[in-house]
């Protein structure tokens, strides 16, 4: 090697060195390894407000039988409402919805409306198909029998170098009919760290 190529293949061998990082793993959702931090919600976050939200649910209206549909011999039909994001960061509430739609519709008894929802519908497709059902065949479209709305909720506040954010996750369960709701329950998730941290 010339003396004009040495300092390019030592450039080459540093700049090498300088981006070469931590080998990437996947890590299991449930392990105490995931990256966690104060400055938001984290995926685990959302994971532990489905799953408390959830086993109440099923908890007090579903194993009891409390749940009415208003189609006999079919399971309830849930519409997904608004939940509102009052934290300071940009959030898709449907990390928390969707675990909890997935798991009560498991149970067999509540079904989900795709095509009515806040905000419109999340299958525009399956909404225009029904419109034309019901306006070439004259069947109307099933209401929903409950609405699921809510909110998450954020707090921050700091004591020295630690620093504690706490998440609220809030929902609602009403009856459509009525106006009333006939489950509410709420998870406050609390973390305290002063720098991102792993299995915190």
């Amino acid at each position: 090697m010339n003396n004009a190529a040495l300092p390019l293949a030592l450039f080459l061998a540093f700049l090498g060195a300088g981006c070469a990082g931590p080998k990437t793993t996947y890590v299991d959702p449930g392990s105490s390894r995931l990256v966690t931090t104060t400055e938001g919600v984290n995926i685990q976050d959302f994971s532990q407000a489905a799953d408390a939200m959830v086993n109440s649910l099923i908890d007090q209206l579903i194993n009891p039988g409390q749940l009415q549909s208003g189609a006999p011999g079919q399971p309830a039909l849930l519409a997904i409402s608004r939940i509102q994001n009052n934290t300071g960061q940009q959030l898709d509430t449907d990390l928390l919805v969707r675990k909890i739609r997935i798991a009560l519709l498991r149970t067999g008894k509540v079904q989900t409306s795709t095509t009515i929802a806040f905000g419109g519908p999340e299958d525009p497709l399956a909404a225009e198909e029904q419109q034309n059902n019901q306006f070439f065949n004259n069947q109307p479209t099933r209401r929903p029998d409950y609405t699921l709305s809510g909110k998450i909720i954020e707090d921050r506040t700091s004591a020295g170098k630690v620093r504690q954010s706490a998440y609220v996750f809030q929902l609602a369960l009403t009856q459509v009919g009525q106006g009333i709701a006939v489950w509410e329950e709420e998870k406050t998730i609390v973390k305290q760290g002063g720098r991102p941290s792993v299995g915190f």
